[in-house]
């Protein structure tokens, strides 16, 4: 029995992929992408003679796809936004194919987290500032209760992803001084990415101003502006 391949194909700039991401959707048989998440760049790219979006498809379709081409010998490419492992949703798929005695192996990608602290030319741990970063969303259809107060009264970075659509509602529950610094940034590392700044006080008119309504990420934390957070020198290179 062969294997599928869950790859993440980074941010969103097609040269973000990994080497060996790229490598994989090129020799693929079938492409199954996760719709508009996925630059279209990379679809293309891909060498596959069958690409499936699976944007409208169902848990049971989607693994059943793969079942179908992996026992049929086909090099089959499961394609996931960023790095699979944030809000990817590969563990039910994984579990499902192993009760069907299908492996999968995953391809590591660079988190959209990732190309957003680029975006904004900082680090999300900083000496004297913050030792640690907060990953976390809002609570929603699929999640009954979030730690976002609590997480942000701990003073550290808190990146916040799925929140866009409800920014007023997610920053007006954050419990850290009003004038802690903010960014959302959209679309990080696509040709239209957007980077607002702000406070936690006034990001969401800042971003809503700026068009953005979706697709973006909400971080807080004093990393967001290092000129100004007072951060120490690393160890390493003093």
């Amino acid at each position: 029995m062969g294997k599928v391949y869950m790859v993440g194909a980074g941010p969103g700039a097609p040269d973000l992929i990994t080497v060996r991401g790229m490598d994989l959707l090129r020799k693929a048989d079938v492409l199954i992408y996760a719709g508009s998440l996925v630059n279209p760049v990379l679809v293309e790219e891909s060498g596959a003679a069958l690409k499936l979006d699976s944007q409208s498809m169902k848990l049971d379709e989607i693994v059943g796809a793969i079942e179908e081409h992996v026992r049929a010998g086909r090099l089959v490419v499961r394609l996931h936004s960023g790095d699979p492992s944030l809000y990817g949703a590969i563990v039910e798929q994984m579990a499902e194919l192993e009760r069907r005695g299908i492996e999968a192996e995953i391809v590591p990608g660079v988190s959209s987290l990732f190309a957003a602290s680029a975006a904004l030319k900082t680090q999300f741990t900083l000496r004297d500032v913050s030792d640690s970063l907060v990953i976390t969303r809002p609570a929603g259809a699929t999640l009954e209760r979030d730690l976002i107060p609590e997480f942000s009264r701990l003073g550290q970075t808190m990146v916040v992803f799925l929140g866009t659509e409800r920014m007023e509602e997610v920053l007006a529950r954050v419990e850290c001084p009003p004038e802690t610094p903010a960014a959302v940034v959209y679309h990080a590392s696509w040709p239209d990415e957007k980077v607002v700044r702000g406070t936690v006080a006034d990001i969401a008119r800042k971003a809503r101003a700026a068009g953005i309504e979706r697709t973006a990420l909400i971080i807080i934390g004093k990393v967001v502006d290092p000129t100004t957070s007072g951060f120490g020198r690393s160890v390493l290179y003093s």
